[in-house]
Protein backbone atom coordinates (compact mmCIF):
# COMPACT_ATOMS: atom_id res chain seq x y z
CA UNK A 1 0.00 0.00 0.00
CA UNK A 2 3.32 2.49 0.32
CA UNK A 3 3.53 2.47 -3.46
CA UNK A 4 -0.57 3.56 -3.59
CA UNK A 5 -0.01 6.39 -1.08
CA UNK A 6 2.91 7.90 -2.93
CA UNK A 7 1.13 7.69 -6.19
CA UNK A 8 -1.84 9.99 -4.35
CA UNK A 9 -5.54 9.03 -3.87
CA UNK A 10 -7.07 9.23 -7.62
CA UNK A 11 -4.33 7.01 -8.79
CA UNK A 12 -4.78 4.61 -5.96
CA UNK A 13 -8.42 4.43 -6.12
CA UNK A 14 -8.33 3.28 -9.99
CA UNK A 15 -5.39 0.82 -9.43
CA UNK A 16 -7.61 -0.66 -6.32
CA UNK A 17 -10.90 -1.10 -8.69
CA UNK A 18 -8.65 -2.64 -11.91
CA UNK A 19 -7.16 -5.23 -9.12
CA UNK A 20 -10.42 -6.10 -7.39
CA UNK A 21 -10.02 -4.39 -3.99
CA UNK A 22 -12.22 -1.99 -4.49
CA UNK A 23 -15.83 -3.21 -3.08
CA UNK A 24 -18.73 -2.94 -5.00
CA UNK A 25 -20.68 -0.03 -4.01
CA UNK A 26 -17.25 1.96 -4.80
CA UNK A 27 -17.68 0.49 -8.59
CA UNK A 28 -19.32 2.92 -11.15
CA UNK A 29 -22.20 1.84 -12.25
CA UNK A 30 -22.15 1.92 -16.49
CA UNK A 31 -24.59 3.60 -18.34
CA UNK A 32 -27.20 1.06 -20.70
CA UNK A 33 -26.47 0.11 -23.55
CA UNK A 34 -28.26 2.40 -26.51
CA UNK A 35 -30.84 0.39 -28.20
CA UNK A 36 -32.49 1.49 -31.55
CA UNK A 37 -35.23 4.27 -31.29
CA UNK A 38 -36.11 4.60 -35.02
CA UNK A 39 -39.27 3.37 -36.00
CA UNK A 40 -40.03 2.40 -39.74
CA UNK A 41 -42.77 5.35 -39.91
CA UNK A 42 -39.98 7.66 -39.10
CA UNK A 43 -37.69 6.01 -41.94
CA UNK A 44 -40.54 6.33 -44.28
CA UNK A 45 -41.23 10.41 -43.18
CA UNK A 46 -37.87 10.66 -44.10
CA UNK A 47 -37.31 8.81 -47.58
CA UNK A 48 -40.68 10.42 -48.49
CA UNK A 49 -38.97 13.97 -48.33
CA UNK A 50 -35.91 12.96 -50.64
CA UNK A 51 -37.37 14.11 -53.64
CA UNK A 52 -38.33 17.62 -52.65
CA UNK A 53 -35.08 17.86 -50.89
CA UNK A 54 -32.70 16.87 -53.18
CA UNK A 55 -35.00 19.04 -56.07
CA UNK A 56 -34.78 22.05 -53.93
CA UNK A 57 -31.49 21.79 -53.38
CA UNK A 58 -30.37 21.58 -56.66
CA UNK A 59 -32.65 24.43 -57.60
CA UNK A 60 -31.01 26.72 -54.78
CA UNK A 61 -27.38 25.78 -56.58
CA UNK A 62 -27.30 24.56 -59.93
CA UNK A 63 -25.41 21.38 -59.03
CA UNK A 64 -26.02 19.44 -62.22
CA UNK A 65 -26.24 15.88 -60.88
CA UNK A 66 -27.20 13.90 -57.71
CA UNK A 67 -27.84 9.76 -57.16
CA UNK A 68 -28.96 8.61 -53.71
CA UNK A 69 -29.31 5.32 -51.72
CA UNK A 70 -30.90 4.48 -48.75
CA UNK A 71 -31.01 1.53 -46.79
CA UNK A 72 -32.82 0.64 -43.83
CA UNK A 73 -33.20 -3.17 -41.91
CA UNK A 74 -31.09 -4.85 -45.17
CA UNK A 75 -33.22 -3.73 -47.98
CA UNK A 76 -32.91 -0.68 -50.41
CA UNK A 77 -35.59 1.45 -49.85
CA UNK A 78 -34.91 4.65 -51.93
CA UNK A 79 -32.57 4.42 -55.05
CA UNK A 80 -33.15 7.73 -57.41
CA UNK A 81 -31.32 9.55 -59.69
CA UNK A 82 -31.79 13.50 -60.31
CA UNK A 83 -30.50 16.05 -62.95
CA UNK A 84 -27.73 14.99 -66.01
CA UNK A 85 -24.61 13.77 -66.35
CA UNK A 86 -23.18 16.26 -68.50
CA UNK A 87 -24.54 19.77 -68.51
CA UNK A 88 -25.20 20.57 -72.41
CA UNK A 89 -25.07 16.94 -73.70
CA UNK A 90 -28.35 14.39 -73.48
CA UNK A 91 -27.69 11.91 -70.21
CA UNK A 92 -29.67 11.96 -67.17
CA UNK A 93 -28.17 10.46 -63.43
CA UNK A 94 -30.13 7.79 -63.08
CA UNK A 95 -29.12 4.69 -60.11
CA UNK A 96 -26.55 3.20 -62.70
CA UNK A 97 -24.81 6.44 -63.35
CA UNK A 98 -21.39 5.97 -62.39
CA UNK A 99 -19.22 9.00 -60.40
CA UNK A 100 -16.13 9.61 -58.54
CA UNK A 101 -16.87 9.68 -55.14
CA UNK A 102 -13.24 10.91 -54.28
CA UNK A 103 -12.77 10.79 -50.25
CA UNK A 104 -15.61 8.46 -49.90
CA UNK A 105 -13.50 6.05 -51.11
CA UNK A 106 -11.36 5.78 -47.81
CA UNK A 107 -14.06 3.39 -45.89
CA UNK A 108 -14.80 1.45 -49.49
CA UNK A 109 -10.96 0.97 -49.05
CA UNK A 110 -11.10 -0.26 -45.19
CA UNK A 111 -14.01 -2.27 -46.32
CA UNK A 112 -11.13 -4.26 -48.54
CA UNK A 113 -8.35 -3.81 -46.19
CA UNK A 114 -11.02 -5.39 -43.22
CA UNK A 115 -11.72 -8.29 -46.26
CA UNK A 116 -7.83 -9.00 -47.36
CA UNK A 117 -6.12 -9.49 -43.39
CA UNK A 118 -7.03 -12.29 -41.58
CA UNK A 119 -7.63 -10.64 -38.00
CA UNK A 120 -8.58 -7.19 -36.65
CA UNK A 121 -4.86 -7.42 -35.28
CA UNK A 122 -3.71 -7.39 -38.76
CA UNK A 123 -4.17 -3.34 -38.46
CA UNK A 124 -1.83 -3.49 -36.34
CA UNK A 125 1.08 -4.81 -37.44
CA UNK A 126 3.62 -2.82 -39.36
CA UNK A 127 3.72 -2.40 -42.92
CA UNK A 128 6.52 -1.93 -45.20
CA UNK A 129 6.39 -0.50 -48.84
CA UNK A 130 9.44 -0.21 -50.96
CA UNK A 131 10.56 3.40 -51.42
CA UNK A 132 8.06 4.36 -48.84
CA UNK A 133 9.59 6.13 -45.55
CA UNK A 134 8.95 8.47 -43.09
CA UNK A 135 11.22 11.51 -41.90
CA UNK A 136 12.26 9.44 -38.72
CA UNK A 137 13.54 6.30 -39.08
CA UNK A 138 12.27 4.87 -35.90
CA UNK A 139 8.55 6.19 -36.55
CA UNK A 140 8.96 3.93 -40.19
CA UNK A 141 10.26 0.92 -38.08
CA UNK A 142 7.03 0.98 -36.38
CA UNK A 143 3.92 2.31 -38.57
CA UNK A 144 0.88 0.17 -38.77
CA UNK A 145 -1.51 0.07 -41.14
CA UNK A 146 -3.99 1.99 -38.44
CA UNK A 147 -1.47 4.14 -38.15
CA UNK A 148 -1.87 5.51 -41.59
CA UNK A 149 -5.76 4.70 -42.07
CA UNK A 150 -6.45 7.07 -39.21
CA UNK A 151 -4.13 9.90 -39.94
CA UNK A 152 -1.69 9.08 -36.82
CA UNK A 153 1.63 8.84 -38.31
CA UNK A 154 2.46 12.81 -37.77
CA UNK A 155 2.38 13.43 -41.57
CA UNK A 156 1.21 16.79 -42.14
CA UNK A 157 -1.96 17.42 -43.59
CA UNK A 158 -2.15 16.74 -47.03
CA UNK A 159 1.35 15.62 -47.45
CA UNK A 160 2.26 14.83 -51.01
CA UNK A 161 -1.16 16.17 -52.48
CA UNK A 162 0.51 19.02 -54.00
CA UNK A 163 3.30 17.01 -55.56
CA UNK A 164 0.06 15.30 -57.65
CA UNK A 165 -1.57 18.32 -58.60
CA UNK A 166 1.96 19.31 -60.18
CA UNK A 167 1.85 15.69 -61.83
CA UNK A 168 3.96 13.44 -60.07
CA UNK A 169 3.18 9.83 -59.74
CA UNK A 170 2.20 7.59 -56.59
CA UNK A 171 5.61 5.93 -56.60
CA UNK A 172 7.68 9.63 -56.98
CA UNK A 173 5.28 11.24 -53.90
CA UNK A 174 5.25 8.18 -51.75
CA UNK A 175 9.06 8.28 -51.78
CA UNK A 176 9.15 11.81 -50.94
CA UNK A 177 7.07 11.80 -47.99
CA UNK A 178 10.21 11.00 -45.67
CA UNK A 179 10.94 14.59 -46.19
CA UNK A 180 7.85 16.23 -44.50
CA UNK A 181 8.23 17.28 -41.18
CA UNK A 182 6.42 15.10 -38.63
CA UNK A 183 4.35 15.92 -35.48
CA UNK A 184 4.05 13.67 -32.75
CA UNK A 185 3.39 10.12 -33.87
CA UNK A 186 -0.18 8.35 -32.51
CA UNK A 187 -1.05 12.11 -30.86
CA UNK A 188 -1.52 13.74 -33.49
CA UNK A 189 -4.38 13.85 -36.29
CA UNK A 190 -3.39 15.18 -39.97
CA UNK A 191 -5.39 14.03 -42.70
CA UNK A 192 -3.29 12.68 -44.98
CA UNK A 193 -4.56 10.94 -48.78
CA UNK A 194 -0.98 9.77 -49.26
CA UNK A 195 -0.18 8.01 -45.95
CA UNK A 196 -4.05 6.20 -46.39
CA UNK A 197 -2.85 5.14 -50.23
CA UNK A 198 0.76 3.81 -48.58
CA UNK A 199 -1.32 1.83 -46.19
CA UNK A 200 -3.47 0.22 -48.88
CA UNK A 201 -0.51 0.02 -51.32
CA UNK A 202 1.54 -1.93 -48.74
CA UNK A 203 -1.04 -4.70 -48.13
CA UNK A 204 -2.17 -4.95 -51.84
CA UNK A 205 1.26 -6.02 -52.36
CA UNK A 206 1.71 -8.42 -49.40
CA UNK A 207 -0.83 -10.52 -51.52
CA UNK A 208 0.84 -9.77 -54.35
CA UNK A 209 -1.69 -8.14 -56.63
CA UNK A 210 -2.27 -4.95 -57.66
CA UNK A 211 -4.55 -2.09 -55.37
CA UNK A 212 -7.04 -2.89 -58.10
CA UNK A 213 -7.49 -6.62 -58.30
CA UNK A 214 -7.22 -7.08 -54.30
CA UNK A 215 -10.18 -4.46 -54.44
CA UNK A 216 -11.57 -6.58 -57.18
CA UNK A 217 -11.05 -9.99 -55.39
CA UNK A 218 -12.15 -9.03 -51.74
CA UNK A 219 -15.54 -6.89 -51.76
CA UNK A 220 -16.38 -5.55 -55.79
CA UNK A 221 -17.12 -8.71 -57.13
CA UNK A 222 -18.51 -10.82 -54.39
CA UNK A 223 -20.66 -7.88 -53.30
CA UNK A 224 -22.04 -7.47 -57.10
CA UNK A 225 -20.42 -4.01 -57.34
CA UNK A 226 -20.54 -4.54 -60.92
CA UNK A 227 -19.67 -1.02 -61.71
CA UNK A 228 -17.16 0.46 -59.57
CA UNK A 229 -13.29 0.27 -60.01
CA UNK A 230 -10.43 2.41 -58.30
CA UNK A 231 -9.08 3.01 -61.37
CA UNK A 232 -9.14 6.15 -63.32
CA UNK A 233 -9.74 4.80 -67.02
CA UNK A 234 -12.65 2.71 -66.17
CA UNK A 235 -14.69 5.66 -65.09
CA UNK A 236 -13.69 7.59 -68.26
CA UNK A 237 -14.55 4.71 -70.51
CA UNK A 238 -17.93 3.80 -68.45
CA UNK A 239 -20.47 5.19 -71.24
CA UNK A 240 -22.86 6.19 -68.44
CA UNK A 241 -20.43 8.19 -66.17
CA UNK A 242 -21.28 11.98 -64.59
CA UNK A 243 -18.88 14.42 -65.86
CA UNK A 244 -17.21 16.54 -63.24
CA UNK A 245 -18.47 20.41 -62.86
CA UNK A 246 -17.40 23.32 -61.51
CA UNK A 247 -19.38 26.39 -60.83
CA UNK A 248 -18.64 29.79 -63.24
CA UNK A 249 -18.50 33.22 -62.13
CA UNK A 250 -22.13 33.62 -63.55
CA UNK A 251 -23.91 30.79 -61.37
CA UNK A 252 -24.07 28.61 -64.33
CA UNK A 253 -21.82 24.97 -64.21
CA UNK A 254 -19.38 23.32 -66.38
CA UNK A 255 -17.48 20.34 -67.51
CA UNK A 256 -14.16 22.47 -66.99
CA UNK A 257 -11.77 19.80 -65.91
CA UNK A 258 -10.91 16.19 -65.59
CA UNK A 259 -10.05 14.94 -62.46
CA UNK A 260 -7.73 11.91 -62.18
CA UNK A 261 -6.84 10.12 -59.16
CA UNK A 262 -5.06 7.22 -59.85
CA UNK A 263 -2.20 8.42 -57.52
CA UNK A 264 -4.17 8.47 -54.90
CA UNK A 265 -6.35 5.50 -55.79
CA UNK A 266 -6.89 3.90 -52.61
CA UNK A 267 -7.83 7.39 -50.67
CA UNK A 268 -9.64 8.80 -53.39
CA UNK A 269 -9.98 6.92 -56.92
CA UNK A 270 -12.78 4.55 -56.57
CA UNK A 271 -15.73 5.29 -58.88
CA UNK A 272 -19.08 3.84 -58.55
CA UNK A 273 -22.73 3.79 -59.08
CA UNK A 274 -25.87 4.50 -56.07
CA UNK A 275 -27.11 1.01 -57.37
CA UNK A 276 -23.57 -0.18 -56.40
CA UNK A 277 -23.42 1.83 -53.27
CA UNK A 278 -26.12 0.38 -52.04
CA UNK A 279 -25.11 -2.89 -51.49
CA UNK A 280 -21.76 -1.85 -49.80
CA UNK A 281 -24.27 -0.31 -47.32
CA UNK A 282 -26.12 -3.26 -46.72
CA UNK A 283 -23.13 -4.98 -46.22
CA UNK A 284 -21.56 -2.18 -43.72
CA UNK A 285 -24.84 -2.76 -41.40
CA UNK A 286 -25.03 -6.27 -41.63
CA UNK A 287 -21.66 -6.68 -39.96
CA UNK A 288 -20.13 -7.84 -43.39
CA UNK A 289 -22.67 -9.87 -44.83
CA UNK A 290 -25.26 -9.58 -48.17
CA UNK A 291 -27.96 -11.85 -48.92
CA UNK A 292 -26.88 -14.48 -45.87
CA UNK A 293 -23.39 -14.93 -47.55
CA UNK A 294 -20.18 -13.57 -45.26
CA UNK A 295 -18.17 -11.11 -47.31
CA UNK A 296 -15.92 -9.63 -44.94
CA UNK A 297 -15.07 -11.10 -41.79
CA UNK A 298 -17.72 -9.47 -39.23
CA UNK A 299 -14.36 -8.78 -36.54
CA UNK A 300 -12.31 -7.14 -39.06
CA UNK A 301 -15.36 -5.31 -40.18
CA UNK A 302 -16.19 -4.11 -36.60
CA UNK A 303 -12.53 -3.13 -35.93
CA UNK A 304 -12.89 -0.49 -38.96
CA UNK A 305 -15.62 1.60 -37.37
CA UNK A 306 -13.77 2.19 -34.04
CA UNK A 307 -12.42 5.27 -33.02
CA UNK A 308 -8.48 5.43 -33.41
CA UNK A 309 -7.32 9.17 -33.01
CA UNK A 310 -9.17 12.25 -31.52
CA UNK A 311 -10.24 14.60 -35.08
CA UNK A 312 -12.03 17.39 -33.29
CA UNK A 313 -11.63 17.89 -29.48
CA UNK A 314 -14.99 19.65 -29.25
CA UNK A 315 -17.91 19.81 -31.49
CA UNK A 316 -21.06 21.28 -31.36
CA UNK A 317 -22.79 19.39 -28.96
CA UNK A 318 -19.72 19.41 -26.31
CA UNK A 319 -18.24 16.05 -27.33
CA UNK A 320 -14.85 14.63 -29.40
CA UNK A 321 -15.10 13.67 -32.88
CA UNK A 322 -13.15 10.70 -33.87
CA UNK A 323 -11.37 9.06 -36.60
CA UNK A 324 -11.38 5.31 -37.65
CA UNK A 325 -9.93 2.94 -40.43
CA UNK A 326 -11.70 5.57 -43.18
CA UNK A 327 -14.33 6.62 -41.13
CA UNK A 328 -15.62 10.09 -38.88
CA UNK A 329 -16.56 8.26 -35.57
CA UNK A 330 -18.88 10.32 -33.80
CA UNK A 331 -20.63 9.22 -30.99
CA UNK A 332 -25.04 10.70 -29.88
CA UNK A 333 -25.85 11.41 -25.87
CA UNK A 334 -27.60 8.27 -26.13
CA UNK A 335 -24.12 6.42 -26.92
CA UNK A 336 -25.35 5.48 -30.38
CA UNK A 337 -22.33 5.40 -33.08
CA UNK A 338 -22.41 7.74 -35.70
CA UNK A 339 -20.24 6.85 -39.02
CA UNK A 340 -19.82 9.02 -41.55
CA UNK A 341 -17.43 10.00 -44.79
CA UNK A 342 -17.48 13.22 -47.06
CA UNK A 343 -15.69 13.19 -50.51
CA UNK A 344 -14.75 16.63 -52.45
CA UNK A 345 -13.03 17.23 -55.61
CA UNK A 346 -12.86 20.78 -56.14
CA UNK A 347 -12.63 20.25 -59.63
CA UNK A 348 -16.23 18.64 -59.45
CA UNK A 349 -17.25 16.15 -57.01
CA UNK A 350 -19.44 15.83 -53.58
CA UNK A 351 -20.44 12.85 -52.20
CA UNK A 352 -21.41 11.57 -48.92
CA UNK A 353 -21.73 8.56 -46.75
CA UNK A 354 -23.88 8.38 -43.31
CA UNK A 355 -24.77 4.92 -40.67
CA UNK A 356 -26.41 4.71 -37.77
CA UNK A 357 -25.44 1.10 -37.80
CA UNK A 358 -27.87 0.50 -34.27
CA UNK A 359 -31.04 1.66 -36.64
CA UNK A 360 -29.67 -0.26 -39.83
CA UNK A 361 -30.05 2.85 -41.35
CA UNK A 362 -27.41 4.40 -44.00
CA UNK A 363 -27.07 7.30 -46.87
CA UNK A 364 -25.27 7.76 -49.52
CA UNK A 365 -25.32 10.80 -51.66
CA UNK A 366 -23.23 10.83 -55.09
CA UNK A 367 -23.04 14.44 -56.98
CA UNK A 368 -21.33 15.71 -60.06
CA UNK A 369 -20.68 19.18 -58.92
CA UNK A 370 -17.50 20.88 -57.03
CA UNK A 371 -18.59 20.70 -52.94
CA UNK A 372 -20.67 23.07 -52.43
CA UNK A 373 -22.54 21.21 -49.35
CA UNK A 374 -25.72 19.33 -51.19
CA UNK A 375 -24.27 15.98 -50.61
CA UNK A 376 -23.64 16.67 -47.17
CA UNK A 377 -26.96 18.69 -46.09
CA UNK A 378 -29.10 15.95 -47.95
CA UNK A 379 -27.92 13.35 -45.64
CA UNK A 380 -28.08 15.86 -42.49
CA UNK A 381 -31.41 16.72 -43.64
CA UNK A 382 -32.31 13.07 -44.26
CA UNK A 383 -31.19 11.73 -40.57
CA UNK A 384 -32.81 14.77 -39.01
CA UNK A 385 -36.18 13.55 -39.89
CA UNK A 386 -35.47 9.99 -39.37
CA UNK A 387 -34.62 11.14 -35.89
CA UNK A 388 -35.84 14.08 -35.17
CA UNK A 389 -39.30 14.30 -37.17
CA UNK A 390 -38.06 17.78 -38.41
CA UNK A 391 -34.95 19.40 -39.74
CA UNK A 392 -32.66 20.98 -36.42
CA UNK A 393 -30.97 23.06 -39.30
CA UNK A 394 -30.93 24.65 -42.64
CA UNK A 395 -28.37 22.44 -43.14
CA UNK A 396 -27.63 23.65 -46.82
CA UNK A 397 -26.19 27.14 -46.38
CA UNK A 398 -24.34 25.56 -43.00
CA UNK A 399 -22.40 23.29 -45.22
CA UNK A 400 -21.77 25.54 -48.10
CA UNK A 401 -20.49 28.06 -45.40
CA UNK A 402 -17.90 25.48 -44.26
CA UNK A 403 -16.63 24.58 -47.80
CA UNK A 404 -16.53 27.84 -48.55
CA UNK A 405 -13.73 28.43 -45.42
CA UNK A 406 -12.15 25.17 -45.59
CA UNK A 407 -11.33 26.48 -49.87
CA UNK A 408 -9.82 30.35 -48.62
CA UNK A 409 -7.77 28.55 -46.06
CA UNK A 410 -4.71 28.47 -48.26
CA UNK A 411 -5.29 31.62 -50.16
CA UNK A 412 -2.18 33.83 -49.90
CA UNK A 413 -2.84 37.17 -47.32
CA UNK A 414 -1.26 39.05 -50.26
CA UNK A 415 -3.46 40.81 -53.06
CA UNK A 416 -0.81 39.99 -55.88
CA UNK A 417 -3.55 41.73 -58.51
CA UNK A 418 -2.64 45.06 -56.41
CA UNK A 419 0.96 45.96 -56.52
CA UNK A 420 1.83 48.51 -53.60
CA UNK A 421 1.97 52.41 -54.65
CA UNK A 422 5.89 52.62 -55.22
CA UNK A 423 6.30 48.55 -56.37
CA UNK A 424 10.05 48.69 -56.95
CA UNK A 425 11.15 47.26 -60.42
CA UNK A 426 12.34 44.24 -61.46
CA UNK A 427 15.81 43.43 -62.38
CA UNK A 428 16.93 41.92 -66.26
CA UNK A 429 14.57 39.13 -66.90
CA UNK A 430 18.63 37.78 -67.04
CA UNK A 431 18.29 38.09 -63.21
CA UNK A 432 15.55 34.82 -62.71
CA UNK A 433 16.05 32.92 -65.45
CA UNK A 434 17.64 29.42 -65.04
CA UNK A 435 17.38 25.99 -63.77
CA UNK A 436 16.03 25.42 -60.06
CA UNK A 437 16.16 22.63 -57.77
CA UNK A 438 14.37 20.96 -54.83
CA UNK A 439 14.73 17.59 -53.23
CA UNK A 440 11.36 17.70 -52.86
CA UNK A 441 9.12 19.29 -55.51
CA UNK A 442 12.04 18.40 -58.07
CA UNK A 443 13.27 20.80 -61.00
CA UNK A 444 11.61 24.09 -61.60
CA UNK A 445 12.79 26.35 -64.32
CA UNK A 446 11.79 30.35 -65.34
CA UNK A 447 12.54 31.25 -68.85
CA UNK A 448 12.00 34.91 -70.64
CA UNK A 449 9.14 34.96 -73.31
CA UNK A 450 9.55 36.36 -76.50
CA UNK A 451 7.38 38.90 -75.92
CA UNK A 452 8.46 39.80 -73.08
CA UNK A 453 8.08 38.82 -68.91
CA UNK A 454 8.83 35.88 -67.44
CA UNK A 455 7.36 32.01 -67.48
CA UNK A 456 7.58 29.58 -64.31
CA UNK A 457 7.73 25.72 -65.20
CA UNK A 458 7.03 23.05 -62.63
CA UNK A 459 6.64 19.32 -62.70
CA UNK A 460 7.67 16.18 -64.42
CA UNK A 461 5.41 17.38 -67.60
CA UNK A 462 6.38 21.05 -66.73
CA UNK A 463 3.06 22.57 -66.02
CA UNK A 464 3.66 26.83 -67.01
CA UNK A 465 2.53 29.45 -65.54
CA UNK A 466 3.24 33.22 -66.72
CA UNK A 467 4.81 35.11 -63.84
CA UNK A 468 3.17 38.54 -63.47
CA UNK A 469 5.70 41.15 -61.54
CA UNK A 470 4.66 42.47 -58.27
CA UNK A 471 7.48 44.63 -56.34
CA UNK A 472 11.07 44.28 -56.75
CA UNK A 473 12.24 40.57 -56.92
CA UNK A 474 8.40 39.45 -56.24
CA UNK A 475 6.34 38.16 -58.95
CA UNK A 476 2.93 35.83 -58.77
CA UNK A 477 0.92 33.49 -60.63
CA UNK A 478 -2.49 31.83 -61.10
CA UNK A 479 -2.22 28.50 -59.33
CA UNK A 480 -4.09 25.27 -60.58
CA UNK A 481 -5.45 21.72 -59.94
CA UNK A 482 -7.29 20.52 -57.38
CA UNK A 483 -5.30 22.18 -54.17
CA UNK A 484 -5.68 25.38 -56.75
CA UNK A 485 -5.23 28.75 -54.07
CA UNK A 486 -5.63 31.78 -56.25
CA UNK A 487 -2.71 33.87 -56.77
CA UNK A 488 0.37 33.08 -55.34
CA UNK A 489 4.05 34.50 -54.74
CA UNK A 490 7.47 33.94 -55.95
CA UNK A 491 10.67 35.60 -54.38
CA UNK A 492 13.78 35.28 -55.80
CA UNK A 493 16.86 35.94 -53.30
CA UNK A 494 20.86 35.20 -53.24
CA UNK A 495 20.39 32.29 -56.61
CA UNK A 496 17.01 30.62 -55.08
CA UNK A 497 13.72 31.30 -55.71
CA UNK A 498 10.58 30.14 -53.47
CA UNK A 499 6.97 29.20 -54.28
CA UNK A 500 4.67 30.17 -51.43
CA UNK A 501 1.77 27.92 -51.49
CA UNK A 502 4.32 25.30 -51.66
CA UNK A 503 6.12 26.06 -48.59
CA UNK A 504 3.39 25.50 -46.06
CA UNK A 505 5.85 23.21 -44.72
CA UNK A 506 9.47 24.51 -45.67
CA UNK A 507 10.09 22.59 -48.43
CA UNK A 508 8.78 25.56 -50.98
CA UNK A 509 12.53 27.01 -51.94
CA UNK A 510 14.31 25.99 -54.99
CA UNK A 511 18.33 26.29 -55.33
CA UNK A 512 19.23 27.72 -58.82
CA UNK A 513 22.34 25.50 -60.71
Amino acid sequence: MATLRALGSATAAALLVTTGTATAATAPTPPPQPVPVITDAQVDKAVSRLDRTVTDMMRSTGVPGVSVAVVHDDHVVYLKGFGVRRVGEQGDVDPDTVFQIASLSKPVTSTVLAGALKAPGDFDRHVELPGFALKDPWVTGHLSAADLLSHRSGLPDHAGDLLEDLGYDQSYILDHLRLEPLTPFRASYAYTNFGFTAAAEAIARAHGVSWQKLADDTLFKPAGMTHTSTEFSAFDRAPDHAATHVKNPDGTWSPRYVRDPDAQAPAGGVSSTARDMAQWLRLQLDDGSLDGKRIIPADNLARTHLPEIVSQPRNAQGRSDFYGLGWNVSYDGSGRVRLSHSGAFELGANTNVTMLPLEKLGIVVLTNGAPIGVADAVALDFFDFAEHGRATADWLPLMSSLYAQLLGAGRSPTDYARPPGGAKPAKADTAYTGTYNSPYYGKATVTADPGGGLTLSLGPRPQRYPLTHYDGDTFSFETAGENAVGRTGVFFTDGALRVEYLDANHLGTFTRG
